[in-house]
């Protein structure tokens, strides 16, 4: 019998590749986005495309019925994906601003897992996978709205691991580097809502460092891979008899989860202050 899988966040990147990956696995993908256009996009890509807008409750609880109606009530898998930057210094981050990443970022995966949980209990089996990040193993500067939301889903994904420990319902992370994707442009919106950069006691360092990275493409970072790194650990993820609880992607992540145990704060500190 033909598996499902629901994945947020597929009009680009990740979810995107991942959607694609997935169905040439032969799973059955639904491939929700956040925007009308994207959807109607992925029909035409050949896929089954749900609303979900993780900001906006009724379209998860409308997206979700969708693919339950799709496949007799049953759910495989889910691959919360969909999620958004909000770069600034956190002195400069206003709360209604951290409170908009967290409904994106947070919030409306919370929501959809808890849909979804009763589905996996009632047919015994699942797997709930999130797409975590670099940022939820460490601290980068002029990121923190963005680490805070990655931090949170770690924390809410190790305890989910635990407190369905006695279930065939499997927890997992995936905690990639950097991953070509649309992540910095889509950003920009929130940056130029939010963040009131001009009138900061940072406004200088804002001018040399992260206006230039924000704005100024300078092509692909070092340790860069193509989504298609995130899928190849996803379908491990989803189709392995016993799932790793973590999945790291990209020699970033190995590094900083390394010098998460060797080092002292104070030192990790050292290290990452002037990325």
């Amino acid at each position: 019998m033909q598996k499902s899988i629901l994945i947020t966040g597929c009009s680009s990147g990740i979810g995107h590749n991942a959607a694609h990956g997935m169905r040439a696995r032969g799973w059955r993908v639904f491939a929700s986005c956040r925007q009308q256009r994207d959807c109607d996009r992925l029909r035409a890509e050949g896929f089954e495309s749900p609303l979900i807008d993780y900001t906006n409750t009724e379209t998860i609880f409308s997206g979700l019925a969708e693919v339950l109606e799709a496949t007799g009530g049953t759910l495989d898998a889910v691959f919360n994906n969909g999620a958004h930057g909000l770069p600034g210094a956190l002195e400069d981050v206003p709360t209604d601003g951290l409170r908009h990443i967290f409904e994106a970022n947070v919030f409306g995966w919370h929501e959809l897992t808890r849909q979804i949980i009763p589905v996996m209990r009632a047919q015994g089996h699942g797997r709930i996978v999130q797409n975590s990040s670099v940022l939820g193993l460490v601290a980068f500067p002029w990121r923190g709205a963005y680490v805070a939301t990655k931090y949170a889903i770690e924390g809410l994904t190790d305890t989910l691991r635990l407190e369905l420990r006695d279930t065939d319902i499997k927890v997992i992370l995936i905690e990639p580097g950097p991953i070509t994707s649309k992540l910095r442009e889509k950003s920009i919106p929130n940056f130029e809502r939010f963040i009131d950069w001009q009138n900061s006691a940072l406004r200088e360092k804002y001018q040399t460092s992260l206006l230039k990275r924000l704005y100024e493409s300078s092509g692909p970072d070092r340790f860069e891979l193509p989504p298609s790194a995130v899928t190849d650990k996803l379908a491990h993820a989803v189709e392995a008899t016993r799932p790793r609880p973590r999945y790291y992607v990209t020699t970033p992540t190995y590094i900083a989860g390394y010098l998460r145990r060797i080092l002292s704060t104070r030192t990790i500190d050292r290290i990452l202050s002037d990325i």
